[in-house]
């Protein structure tokens, strides 16, 4: 595999490499994966590096700030 960063992939490129990193996001039961996929659209569009979009989720979710709520077994 090649690199993934956005200076070297096509937004169709991006479109898989998230879509074979995710799995499948339709076969879930919880509707969480969709929200996963989601929250790559930036890297997608070449707004921001994977790198960039995991870190924001890592500090959100260690801080507690601005993370969905979760109710149940979906988010609300």
């Amino acid at each position: 595999m090649g690199s993934i960063l956005i200076k070297d992939t096509t937004r169709e490129e991006r479109e898989k490499i998230v879509a074979e990193s995710i799995g499948n996001i339709s076969g879930s039961c919880d509707g969480c994966m969709a929200g996963l996929a989601d929250m790559y659209q930036d890297y997608i569009e070449g707004k921001k590096e994977i790198r960039e979009i995991n870190m924001e989720f890592k500090a959100n979710y260690e801080s507690g700030i601005e993370g969905p709520e979760k109710k149940s077994c979906g988010y609300y």
